[in-house]
């Protein structure tokens, strides 16, 4: 039998609302701001999901 391949875990390309909240450390309001802000928004029917990277663009560009 084969080995399979261990791959290390990779960082998420979009996450909910929730995870938003907790890769940011603030509240619903404060991380949806944030995402609308940097242009973030993904929206798949009625899911609505936020472009991680986007969003540490923006903050990298906001915090200088």
């Amino acid at each position: 039998m084969r080995a399979t391949k261990d791959h290390a875990p990779r960082a998420p390309i979009a996450v909910d609302a929730d995870g938003l909240q907790q890769i940011l450390s603030c509240g619903y309001a404060t991380a949806v701001k944030i995402g609308t802000d940097a242009g973030a928004r993904i929206q798949i029917g009625k899911r609505v999901l936020w472009n991680v990277k986007k969003i540490q663009e923006y903050l990298d560009r906001v915090s200088e």
